[in-house]
């Protein structure tokens, strides 16, 4: 190597006094940071946040974490809860909760924990919730009352001829029944206690004379006839049977149903005064079927044709010109056998009508199907008393015969009798 070419420049090592650690961080943070910014960008270009074409660019927000949402979405509720006004009463506060569907009580809660339970409860929900199922439940009980309502459909001409009947035939039979009540009334307490008493001893000798499988499926109806020396019983299976009392031997067996039978009735007058070929029976079907029956035949004579839905129970007014029929419609309906014609079709219960029963003179019929017992006069053809006495359906309502005049009432009248409600079926 000559002495004219130029030797290479050494590069000198620069000396550096003290510790380099802050140098070192503050060269990585340069570094971190501006590769930082480069990852930002090049994100933003990738996902069309920044405009590369015309140089403008979109500025981007800060990513609040889910976290960090949850709790001010926790801060805006107590904010709304704070705000929220709930009654200090008690009930009032447990009526809120029932209204919105949450437990009215808690294990170990008092009133003021309860109240904060419902202030949290509406925080979340909103207070118009609260208003909301108050309409709601007012819009259901108007509902209701609509249903319970009593409807009066037009009749016939022939109804107003058939409640002057009854009119004229239960009036004496009132009056017959009253005198008999006063004249028991005269007999002395001592003896109405004694013959009390000799009827309960000969009831609690009652014992089971005889048993009978009367049909393949259950039984669902079955009565006496007045002279006490037939039975007559209703299948599931359709048919229909008659039996000899005491001894339980198959008179009839009576075919005419395709569906279930729900009852079979005799005629007030069946065995007594009528003759074997004339009308002593009726019974009724879940197809809406209504049919009579003589006791020589094991045909019907004759059917009622007018009921869609199912019809529960068939009833004899005691004079025997009619029939009275509980449908799942929500109506009943009274029938007269001798013009053969519809005469009354009643509604106002809110569910099917279930039994009907008349009273001994022949002026009331109380039916049961819903919660409710209703009393109805055939005279007037109105509603005079409706019985809520139970809190589910009614299987049979029944007027009790007798009744207590009381000791000083001069005249008592066809109000003072009481009604029988059977069988209620209050867990049905």
């Amino acid at each position: 190597m000559s002495d004219e070419e130029e030797a290479p420049a050494v590069k000198k090592a620069r000396i550096f006094y003290g510790s380099i650690e802050e140098k070192e961080k503050e060269r990585l943070g340069r570094e971190g940071a501006t590769s930082s910014v480069k990852d930002a960008i090049k994100a933003g270009i990738e996902a069309g946040n920044i405009n590369i074409s015309s140089g403008e660019s979109l500025e981007l927000e800060d990513r609040v974490s889910e976290r960090q949402a949850e709790v001010l979405a926790e801060f805006e509720r107590r904010k709304r809860a704070r705000q929220i006004t709930v009654s200090t009463d008690d009930a009032e506060v447990k009526a809120c909760l029932r209204a919105l569907g949450e437990p009215i009580s808690l294990f170990g809660e008092g009133p003021a924990e309860r109240r904060e339970r419902l202030r949290n409860i509406l925080s979340v929900v909103g207070p118009d919730a609260l208003k909301k199922s108050k309409k709601d439940e007012d819009k259901a009980k108007r509902s209701q009352d609509d249903s319970q309502q009593t409807w009066y459909h037009e009749g016939p001409d022939t109804l107003k001829e058939a409640r002057l009947w009854l009119a004229k035939y239960s009036l004496p039979r009132a009056v017959m029944r009253l005198d008999a009540a006063r004249a028991q009334k005269e007999v002395p307490e001592s003896t109405r206690t004694i013959r009390q008493q000799e009827l309960h001893k000969s009831l609690r000798n009652l014992n089971n004379f005889c048993s009978q499988i009367g049909d393949d499926r259950p039984i669902s109806y079955c009565q006496f006839s007045p002279n006490s020396k037939l039975l007559v019983t209703a299948s599931w299976s359709g048919l229909c049977k008659l039996w000899n009392v005491p001894d339980c031997s198959l008179v009839r067996t009576l075919r005419g149903h395709n569906t279930n039978v729900g009852a079979i009735s005799f005629h007030p007058q069946a065995t007594l005064t009528l003759e074997e070929t004339d009308v002593n029976m009726a019974s009724c079907a879940a197809d809406g079927s209504v049919k009579l029956w003589s006791l020589d035949s094991d045909e019907p004579v004759a059917d009622i044709e007018g009921h869609s839905m199912r019809v529960a129970r068939v009833a004899w007014h005691p004079s025997g010109r009619f029939l009275g029929t509980t449908c799942y419609d929500n109506s009943w309906r009274l029938w007269d056998l001798e013009v053969q014609e519809e005469i009354l079709h009643q509604e106002g219960h809110s569910k099917g009508v279930h039994d009907l029963h008349f009273h001994p003179d022949g002026s009331l019929a109380g039916t049961g199907g819903d919660n409710t017992c209703k009393v109805w006069d055939l005279r007037k053809r109105t509603c005079i008393y409706t019985i809520p006495a139970h809190q589910n359906l009614l299987s049979s309502v029944k007027f009790q015969r007798k009744c207590k005049l009381r000791k000083n009432a001069a005249v008592v009248n066809d109000a003072h009798l009481l009604l029988k409600i059977l069988l209620a079926l209050d867990n049905y």
